[in-house]
């Protein structure tokens, strides 16, 4: 109780200037509080204790002494200035010399004149350190053993696991997803495989300084392997994504082809004209695809031109019902005809037509529809346009036919009837669908269906 009571005393007494000074002199002036904040610099006493500098040189002396590396330094002090001579092994053992001369109290300032030994005494004694250390590398032999047997046995672990195929394959959507599922275990047990061992060995702090350098070589790595990333990660989004199915006939930006298969690398065409065609699978994932499998109906189009003085409404339809009367048209969509352009000397139409491309050839069905319409607007009495040219001549100059006072006689023209002519009948073998680049398709994943793993899978939703 007593104690209390005195501390109380000696916290009063304490406080008690600044409680009677006046409230102005309580706030202290900005350059009074950075020096309040600021670390205060030790004061040099202004006269020199007697016997100071030998008791700093023997207590200098006696730390020194007790290190092998600093038993050569030789110390004298002269007004608190500390000057060191002598040899030591390296460059470390100066800075900690120096280092540990400057914390004794009564050091003003040290002078450094140490130099490294490069003696042969010197060398041997480095030597003799040397195997010291690796006299104890030796005696942590069985250590280390046991330590690469846990690593070891910790990785085979990590392996086993990732052998169970039939697991990863029923847990991710694809085998490229489950290949990387694998390797991401394999990989986590090795790194903990490693922890472990260097933990054993007591090397944990090794492990924290591979780990960054590993990751700031990973980053340059990354920047370096940008595109082969940027190709591996496309890879993954479009075996997951699945734009489209094997044999499908479609044009990825200005490619065009039957799709081969999809790898982790690249998607493999065969071309119209039989072939190969491999474009990265980055490209794929950022490109536009046309996909013409997908829909069997399909449309296609051309444009016809007619006289200038012609109708246009009863040409219009006049080749609208020669479409119609095609057995490969289909009547739902139904054909059209459409007036696009009227020019000097013509008027242009477009007719559009559908089939189906699970029984009619595209471009056989525009060969054929094209002459069949050309027909029936001749047939019908429309003429088709041809380059008009008109000719100037100068007031007093002769023409080549004045004198023989002939000319040609003009063309007799029919008018047009509007009636569409018999339109002759063809084989079925004329517009079937052009099946040989599918079936070398089919042919070249039949015969090796495990070429490159394949992503494809006809069992997953197409996006």
């Amino acid at each position: 109780m007593a104690g209390f009571w005195r501390a109380i005393l000696a916290v009063t007494l304490l406080f008690a200037p600044a409680m009677a000074a006046p409230a102005h002199s309580m706030i202290p002036s900005a350059p009074e509080t950075l020096a309040a904040t600021a670390t205060p610099e030790p004061q040099i006493a202004s006269t020199s204790e007697a016997g100071l500098d030998e008791r700093i040189a023997t207590r200098i002396q006696d730390i020194f002494s007790q290190l092998p590396s600093l038993s050569a330094v030789s110390v004298s002090v002269s007004q608190g200035v500390v000057t060191l001579s002598g040899t030591v092994p390296d460059a470390a053992a100066k800075s900690r010399a120096e280092a540990i001369a400057g914390r004794v109290d009564g050091v003003v300032t040290v002078e450094n004149s140490l130099e490294r030994d490069v003696s042969v005494d010197g060398s041997l004694d480095e030597l003799g350190e040397l195997s010291d250390r690796m006299t104890s590398i030796v005696k942590m032999l069985p250590l280390i053993g046991v330590a690469l047997a846990a690593a070891l046995l910790i990785s085979l672990i990590g392996y086993l696991i990732a052998g169970f195929g039939a697991l990863w394959q029923r847990i991710a959507p694809n085998s490229f997803l489950a290949e990387l599922i694998a390797s991401a275990i394999r990989f986590i047990f090795v790194i903990g495989g490693m922890v472990v061992a260097l933990e054993m060995i007591g090397a944990a702090t090794l492990l924290g300084a591979v780990l960054g350098g590993a990751g700031v070589i990973g980053i340059a790595l990354g920047f370096a392997m940008r595109d082969t990333v940027e190709n591996y990660v496309a890879s993954l989004m479009l075996s997951l994504r699945q734009p489209f199915r094997a044999n499908e006939w479609v044009v990825i930006n200005e490619f065009e082809g039957r799709v081969i298969r999809l790898t982790s690398r690249a998607t493999i065409l065969m071309t119209l004209d039989g072939n190969h065609l491999r474009i990265p699978n980055s490209t794929v994932f950022k490109a536009v695809i046309l996909n013409y499998t997908r829909n069997p109906q399909r449309r296609f189009e051309f444009v016809l031109g007619i006289d200038a003085e012609d109708d246009p409404t009863a040409a219009r339809h006049l080749g609208v019902e020669a479409m119609r009367s095609l057995p490969f048209i289909l009547d739902d969509p139904e054909p059209q005809g459409r007036v696009v352009e009227v020019g000097d000397s013509n008027i242009v139409l477009k007719f559009l037509g559908w089939v189906d491309q699970n029984e009619t050839d595209w471009y056989k069905a525009k060969s054929r529809s094209i002459p069949a319409v050309k027909d029936a607007l001749e047939a019908a009495g429309f003429l088709l346009p041809e380059p008009i040219y008109r000719l100037r001549f100068d007031p007093g100059t002769q023409l080549p036919l004045a004198e023989s006072g002939t000319a040609a006689p003009a063309k007799h023209r029919e008018p047009a009837t509007g009636k569409v002519p018999e339109v002759p009948a063809m084989a079925a073998s004329d517009i079937a669908p052009e099946n040989e680049v599918k079936r070398m398709v089919d042919a070249e994943r039949a015969a090796d269906p495990e070429s490159d793993k394949d992503l494809l899978d006809s069992g997953k939703p197409v996006e």
